[in-house]
């Protein structure tokens, strides 16, 4: 019963603690949605008085448009040089006055909009699944047209990754604000028209460092420093408010003759600016999938969705069929092998990147994530690619025949190749960095800033690192050398960028840090110029004085004749009565290319000194010593007469007393 009330309680509670979370969060999203109403009405409101003509003098962009080419008309020059302005797709536009530059982005504009409706017209009246190659030389100049455009814009702040993309769609936007609003006349735009000969300043004295059209925040400012110094463009900060200018004005009507939304065709439809054939099967289809949700259609959600689970599921097909492959012995065929897969990412990120520019035409920020996103992927594989790369031709290198193996250190080589593809490959990381949008300043800061995290961090490598460096400056062993370090001897296999990979006589590998290695001794038997051969032989004491100088004689005398042993130092000489034997020193050098070489000499040296021994009647002594033994006098009888009485007398005291028992006498 208690237990009953108490769920039932505590089921209240988490009831009603449930709706007080339900009412906060309904609260704060009617205030978010009020907040989002409020900017959005002050936004349309600001942008709004502007679209009311402000008296007789105020022109659309489309009347703007007809009376700048209307002055050109009647000035020859000016024709000419507007006509190369739209027509030649390597001639910028004129940016020298605020003038100039509005009525550049006007006339390109105007230029693009009429060529490209055209194109797209003219392919869908011939009904032609493909376009017919002068349509597709049609957008190109359409494209180069908007580029043009869009190099009236200050676009220092955008990633060049996503730089072409995001100018056209920008570009396309302000179009969209110019068709919506009424402009100022031409002759109160400070500045001489678009391609006059004359100076900017000619009109009124000198220009003033920025323009904002009337009844916007529209601005048209000179550069003070870079590339496009002097030049009159459209600020950053006016690059960035275009789309939210263009979302507080999209709801009002479009003034121009078109009377169409170029920016809503160009993000809702497939293909680069005109829409392929198969989009009319997405238009016969469900209504719901030309809804739109942050900035795309549901059909183009659909059609990134599934872009991405084909690509994962190819990735993975590769991932197991390439772990099922059987593994090459050789190991350059193992590093050409290991390009396979940065390759593959690279290949995979450009198609995604394409299906979702070209194909699906992802835009606005959602484009800009991805186009991130796939230009991080792309830039770190191919810094990974970069040292594969560079790894490889080692490994090639070292294969070659041509390549004379026994003077060249390989792992020198490898150690140097490891080194150079690593900042190699940093420096196309880095790069990439830039090219994403990460400043260049950032990059190198970040790499400081790294860099000594790195090295504060991992000390015990880059101590390891420049101890290797110090055996490869000083020679000190070197790969093959047999070399004693402490209480180990073996021989070197390899010199790592960390450790040293020795071989030692039982054949077990014993792996050293460099760092260790350099700190102690090293006895280094590969690297001595000559073998020393020393030795002490002992004859017997029963050998007389005539035969130990023949021996002495004859030793030395067989030394002389071997053609390995040098001249000098050599020495035979009698040195000391042993325990047991006459001891002749025998000291040597021989001169021989490796152990094995020394051994042989030394075994025949050997042969010859015992010769020399037994030819002069003489014998090697052995280890011997005399024992004298000797029988030590026994005691006297007496003593021990006495002795042996005490001891009787003592075992008595210490026996018990004997019961006496009556005796029967029947």
């Amino acid at each position: 019963m208690h237990s009953d009330n108490f769920f039932r309680t505590g089921r209240r509670r988490s009831n009603a603690s449930f709706s007080r979370c339900a009412l906060l969060a309904l609260a704060l999203l009617f205030a978010f949605l009020a907040l989002f109403h409020a900017d959005y009405a002050t936004r349309a409101y600001a942008r709004e008085a502007p679209a009311t003509p402000q008296g007789q003098q105020d022109a659309t962009a489309a009347e703007l448009v007809q009376e700048i080419i209307s002055d050109a008309s009647d000035n020859e020059g000016l024709h000419s040089r507007y006509q190369r302005l739209v027509t030649n797709p390597i001639s910028p536009p004129d940016t020298r006055s605020p003038r100039a530059t509005l009525e550049s982005f006007l006339v390109i504009m105007q230029a693009a909009n009429k060529l490209w409706l055209g194109v797209r017209d003219e392919f869908f009246a011939n009904d032609n699944f493909f376009m017919t190659e002068e349509e597709k030389d049609q957008l190109v100049l359409v494209q180069s047209l908007l580029g043009k455009a869009a190099q009236t814009f200050d676009l220092s702040d955008v990633p060049a990754a996503s730089r072409e993309r995001f100018s056209i769609e920008t570009v396309l936007q302000l179009q969209e604000i110019f068709d919506r609003i009424y402009l100022p006349p031409l002759e109160d735009i400070p500045g001489l028209p678009a391609g006059s000969n004359a100076r900017a300043d000619a009109l009124g004295g000198p220009l003033p460092d920025k323009w904002i059209i009337p009844g916007t925040s529209l601005t048209i400012e000179r550069v003070q420093d870079g590339p496009y110094s002097g030049q009159y463009l459209f600020t950053a900060a006016t690059v960035d408010e275009i789309p939210d200018d263009y979302e507080a004005l999209q709801s009002l009507p479009i003034i121009a003759d078109r009377g169409e939304d170029l920016y809503q065709y160009y993000i809702y439809t497939p293909g680069n600016l005109v829409a392929p054939q198969w989009y009319q099967f997405i238009l016969d289809g469900p209504g719901w999938l030309q809804n739109t949700f942050g900035g795309q259609a549901y059909w183009q959600w659909l059609a990134l969705a599934l872009t991405v689970v084909v690509l994962m599921l190819a990735i993975a097909l590769y991932s197991r069929w390439n772990n099922r492959r059987p593994v090459p012995l050789d190991p350059a065929a193992r590093q050409s092998r290991r390009l396979t897969p940065p390759l593959l990412v690279i290949l995979a990120a450009n198609l995604f990147h394409y299906l979702c520019e070209e194909q699906i035409n992802i835009t606005g920020d959602l484009l800009q994530i991805v186009t991130t996103i796939v230009s991080a992927i792309i830039w770190t594989t191919s810094a990974w690619l970069t040292y594969q790369v560079l790894q490889t031709l080692y490994m090639w290198t070292i294969r070659n025949p041509t390549v004379n193996n026994a003077s060249l250190d390989a792992s020198l080589v490898r150690t140097g190749f490891r080194v150079a593809s690593f900042l190699v490959a940093i420096v196309v990381l880095g790069y990439g960095a830039t090219r994403i949008g990460i400043p260049i300043y950032g990059v190198v800061a970040g790499l400081g800033v790294g860099g000594l995290a790195i090295a504060l961090a991992a000390q015990p490598t880059l101590e390891n690192f420049i101890s290797g460096l110090i055996l490869y400056a000083d020679r000190i062993v070197r790969v093959g050398d047999f070399f004693q370090f402490s209480d180990t001897a073996g021989t070197v296999e390899e010199i790592g960028i960390r450790s040293t990979r020795i071989r030692a006589l039982d054949r077990t590998l014993i792996i050293v840090a460099n760092a260790e290695l350099v700190k102690h001794k090293i006895t280094n038997y590969s690297q001595r110029d000559v073998f020393l051969f020393r030795h002490k032989v002992g004859v017997r004491y029963e050998t007389d004085s005539e035969a130990l100088h023949k021996v002495r004689d004859s030793i030395h005398a067989a030394l002389e004749a071997h053609e390995s042993v040098l001249e000098s130092p050599l020495r035979v000489r009698l040195v000391e009565y042993g325990d047991f034997a006459i001891l002749f020193d025998i000291y040597a050098n021989i001169a021989a290319t490796d152990m094995n070489a020394f051994l042989e000499v030394q075994e025949q040296l050997l042969i010859a000194i015992r010769e020399a021994v037994e030819d002069n009647g003489a014998s090697f002594a052995f280890p011997s010593s005399t024992v004298y033994l000797s029988r030590d006098q026994l005691p006297e009888q007496k003593t021990v007469d006495i002795v042996e009485n005490e001891s009787d007398e003592e075992r008595s005291k210490s026996a018990p007393a004997e019961k006496a028992y009556p005796v029967d006498e029947t």
